[in-house]
């Protein structure tokens, strides 16, 4: 059987290791530090992001990017977007590739899938997105997700060794779309946690995070992608998902800065990756490249950056000219 590598042994790199041997693969699971590698081979578990979980006998895990890779007939790329381009830059070349990372490059401006062609032209390669919690997955608990290519042997191939009862994958021919709602959700999930943090309501949530996802819309069919994937699993789904689940790190990142606590303080308690801190000044930029306005993007961006406190943040999206819903704007419209 040909093995699958999945390069990057954070939380979500972990429970997708898991994913793949329960359903019979055998895995190689890379960690960029080689003393980490070694504990994690050596105690069978990712203590350090996803405590609990026992490691398959079916994986094995090395910090030597030709041995992740060797023999490997897929990968699962589940590294930080803006760190994709840099850790790949150590690898040799690729097999046909999943990207699991989520987010829009600080440089350049790039989706995952868009870093990926200009690192290796001509690779089949789609994307992986979800409404999904690692540690639900690492536990085999239920839930379905979205294999987004325009290579259907790829979308095939890639659900036929990973897919289980529980772990329910469905094929999506417009990564585009997928990829606009799996970045742009943890931007609105700051948002929506920033709204409940300083004790707007339930009501404030459900009107901002249903206004969030038209933003997203609107931004996945200017650059080529299709609403109605929006309204799937890899954009509503997982907008849901983020932005009410308590284990959603940008929820609760917008939820300690409506509290009124600073960017700073709140980073410095956290050891993994929280995307939408990135990804909303990139966003709002794609988004401006593209002709689309985003003015909850554009209110999270300035708040994250101290432009803006939560309290005027509200205030400027609830001043803004009132529009009906679901007219045909003659533009890129706005929330």
């Amino acid at each position: 059987m040909q093995r699958i590598a999945v390069i990057g042994a954070g939380a979500w790199g972990t429970a997708l290791a898991l994913q793949a041997a329960r359903a019979g693969g055998e895995v190689m699971l890379w960690a960029r530090d080689p003393a980490r590698a070694a504990e994690m081979q050596a105690s069978r578990e990712n203590a350090a992001h996803l405590p609990g979980h026992r490691l398959h006998p079916a994986i094995r895990v090395t910090a030597d990017p030709a041995e992740a890779l060797a023999g490997a007939g897929l990968a699962l790329l589940v590294v930080p977007a803006q760190h994709l381009e840099s850790v790949l830059a150590g690898f040799p070349a690729l097999p046909p590739s999943l990207v699991a990372a989520k987010g829009v490059t600080v440089r350049g401006h790039r989706l995952p899938l868009e870093t990926l062609a200009l690192l290796r032209p001509g690779l089949s390669t789609g994307v992986l997105s979800g409404p999904n919690f690692a540690a639900e997955v690492a536990a085999g608990l239920p839930a379905a997700a979205v294999v987004a290519s325009v290579d259907s042997g790829l979308r095939e191939a890639a659900a036929a060794r990973l897919a289980t009862p529980g772990f329910r994958l469905y094929g999506q021919d417009d990564p585009v779309g997928v990829q606009v709602g799996g970045a742009a959700k943890n931007v609105v999930a700051i948002a929506a946690g920033a709204v409940m943090g300083a004790g707007l309501g339930e009501n404030a949530r459900a009107a901002l995070v249903t206004r969030g996802l038209s933003e997203i819309s609107r931004l996945a069919v200017a650059l080529g992608g299709r609403a109605e994937t929006v309204a799937g699993l890899s954009g509503l789904g997982d907008l849901l998902l983020t932005c009410t689940g308590p284990g959603s790190r940008n929820f609760s990142l917008g939820f300690a800065l409506g509290q009124g606590r600073s960017l700073e303080d709140i980073l410095a308690g956290r050891s993994s990756v929280t995307e939408g801190v990135a990804t909303a000044p990139a966003l709002l930029a794609r988004a401006a490249e593209a002709g689309v306005e985003m003015p909850i993007t554009a209110a999270v961006a300035a708040v994250l950056s101290g432009a803006l406190d939560v309290p005027r943040a509200m205030e400027a999206l609830l001043a803004r000219p009132r529009r009906q819903e679901g007219l045909q704007p003659e533009g890129p419209g706005g929330s």
